[in-house]
């Protein structure tokens, strides 16, 4: 009735590979597919590594030197890390609007390699618990 051919040899393969394309596209679509996107242009090679695999890049302190984890989210998504990479203050901190979460966390990256202790003048500080930073499934 309507002819359905077997899969060659890798169709199935071809089958996976042509729906996962169409789902990361679908995704790349939408604000925040976009906004990640624009984030991973912004990254280093380093910190598009580390965001891909934990879920988080690093960023050092443009005025005192100090290195930051920035954790996808947009809120309460900000630590200040010590040199063994413990989590150390929190800092809350957000451009003003409903932005995607990849806008947010440029914004943050860019205010902190920028404009270091402007961010923490305004940022809200909170005690950091493992809790906040459970990984799920990495964004990038």
């Amino acid at each position: 009735m309507f002819g359905f051919r077997p899969l060659p040899p890798g169709g199935l393969s071809r089958k996976r590979a042509t729906r996962a394309l169409f789902i990361r596209h679908g995704a790349e679509g939408t604000p925040e597919g976009r906004s990640l996107r624009l984030l991973q242009k912004w990254l280093s090679p380093s910190q598009r590594e580390q965001f891909g695999k934990r879920g988080y890049f690093e960023v050092v302190g443009s005025d005192s030197g100090k290195r930051y984890r920035i954790h996808a989210g947009a809120s309460v998504n900000v630590c200040e890390i010590d040199e063994r990479g413990r989590l150390q203050e929190g800092l809350c901190f957000m451009p003003i609007g409903a932005l995607p979460i990849g806008d947010v966390m440029l914004a943050q990256k860019i205010a902190l390699e920028t404009c270091e202790d402007k961010a923490r003048a305004v940022a809200r500080r909170f005690t950091p618990s493992g809790f906040h930073f459970r990984q799920t499934r990495p964004l990038g």
